[in-house]
C-alpha cells in the first residue's frame, strides 16, 4: 500500500459501497489522511472482516486530516442512475471535508470532475492508496449501520446478512414478500421481475404484509 499518490498537494482519497445492492442508498466517503500515514491491516474493505472494518473505522477517524461520509438515496439512485449517484455522493462528501483538497484519487475507472480540483482515477485503487482504502472502509461501515438499521424494520429480508445485496436469500424474500419503500425500482430484482405482485410496505407482527 502507498501513503500517497502525489506528495505536492493536499491529497483525498475517495471510494462508495453499495453500488450493486438491490435496497438502500449509496454511500461513499472522502479521506485526507498525513503524508506518512501506515497501517497494518488497512486495505480494500472487501478484503477485511466486520470485526476489522469497524477497529479500523475508529483508527481512521482518529488519524486522519480530514474525513467526510455522504449517501445518495434509493430514491436519487432510482432517478439518476447508480453510476452519476455513486459520483455525487463523493462530491458530496469531498463538500463536506473540513480541509479543501487539492488533488484527488478516485477508486474505478469513472469520476465526474470536481469543480477546480484535479483528479486521477485509479482502478483497484482500493488496494493500493491508504486514503482510498480508507475511503472504502467508512463508506462501507457506515453504509452497513444504515442497512442494520432498515433490518430491524423489514427482517424478512436479512439485511442485517446481505446489506441489500442481491443474495439468494434477499431475492426470495422480494419473491415472497414484494418490494419495500427501500427497494431500487430501476434495478432488477428479479428475473421475473415483471410478475412481482405487489408493494410491500409495511412489516406486520406474524411477518406478513
Amino acid at each position: 500500500m502507498k501513503s500517497f499518490f502525489q506528495d505536492q498537494l493536499c491529497e483525498a482519497g475517495c471510494d462508495e459501497a453499495g453500488r450493486g445492492c438491490l435496497a438502500g442508498p449509496v454511500f461513499a466517503a472522502a479521506v485526507i489522511l498525513p503524508k506518512d500515514f501506515t497501517h497494518d491491516i488497512l486495505t480494500d474493505s472487501k478484503q477485511l472482516t466486520e470485526a476489522q472494518r469497524y477497529r479500523l473505522r475508529s483508527d481512521i477517524e482518529t488519524q486522519a486530516v480530514a474525513w467526510a461520509v455522504a449517501s445518495y438515496s434509493h430514491e436519487e439512485i432510482d432517478k439518476l442512475n447508480i453510476l452519476k449517484a455513486s459520483v455525487l455522493s463523493m462530491h458530496k462528501a469531498i463538500d463536506q471535508l473540513k480541509v479543501r483538497p487539492e488533488f484527488l484519487i478516485i477508486d474505478g475507472n469513472y469520476f465526474i470532475p470536481y469543480p477546480k480540483i484535479p483528479h486521477r482515477s485509479i482502478v483497484k485503487g482500493d488496494a493500493l492508496y491508504y486514503s482510498i482504502a480508507a475511503a472504502s472502509v467508512l463508506a462501507k461501515t457506515y453504509r452497513d449501520d444504515y442497512m442494520l438499521a432498515l433490518a430491524k424494520e423489514y427482517p424478512q429480508y436479512l439485511w442485517e446478512k446481505n446489506k441489500g445485496y442481491p443474495t439468494k436469500e434477499h431475492r426470495k424474500a422480494i419473491k415472497t414478500y414484494g418490494v419495500t419503500p427501500y427497494h431500487r425500482k430501476t434495478f432488477r430484482l428479479l428475473p421475473e421481475q415483471c410478475e412481482l405482485p405487489f408493494v410491500w410496505e409495511q412489516t406486520s407482527p406474524n411477518g406478513q404484509p
